[in-house]
């Protein structure tokens, strides 16, 4: 499956480029199983720390990290993510390309709310490799590193200060690996979006 590339823009002279791909299938335990996805950031804008960066996240990720974003939002309504499928199988090509284009479609709406950019969890969540408790404790403060060294460390691979190797939330799914991936590129500023083009 070609990846596809849909373009949002407001100017020319920052962008955010996203892409979800690669899933992967990773063994937890003699019966359990989860896949993640790796997400990919490339950009030029002021809000974000790195400007070159790709981390992997499982589903329960993206969960945690939409229920985060909706705690800031208050009344802002946020997108929806791909369904939860107990029988998903990364050998039904469908069902991959159907979950990594929710994934896609989601990260694309949060990255075009620039009230959003402003929340820390976002830029752990694609930034950094810390799991999702603390992600949680750094974005509050409660961690002796800040977002930014999370985020800093992340990149250059030293990351064992700062990451136990406790196991991740479960989340169980099954199967072997496709090379599906989509990928989107977005041109933010800080005011609202309008659609030129797609």
């Amino acid at each position: 499956m070609d990846s596809m590339l849909h373009t949002l823009s407001i100017c020319q002279s920052e962008f955010i480029s996203i892409g979800v791909r690669d899933p992967r299938l990773l063994k937890d335990d003699l019966w359990h199983t989860h896949v993640d996805y790796e997400i990919c950031l490339q950009t030029n804008s002021m809000c974000f720390r790195k400007k070159s960066s790709c981390v992997r996240r499982r589903y329960s990720e993206f969960v945690w990290l939409r229920h985060s974003l909706e705690q800031n939002a208050l009344i802002m309504e946020l997108p929806k993510l791909p369904p939860w499928n107990p029988f998903f199988s990364l050998k039904n090509a469908e069902q991959v390309a159907q979950r990594i284009k929710g994934f896609q479609e989601f990260l694309e709406s949060v990255l075009q709310r620039p009230f959003l950019l402003s929340d820390s969890r976002l830029h752990l969540f694609l930034q950094s490799d810390l799991s999702i408790a603390r992600m949680s404790r750094c974005a509050i403060g409660q961690t002796k590193y800040t977002v930014a060294e999370a985020i800093q460390r992340s990149s250059t691979g030293d990351v064992s200060g700062l990451v136990d190797k406790a196991p991740r939330d479960s989340d169980t799914e099954s199967s072997s690996s496709s090379g599906l991936g989509l990928s989107v590129d977005t041109q933010v500023r800080g005011s609202p979006v309008l659609f030129l083009g797609s």
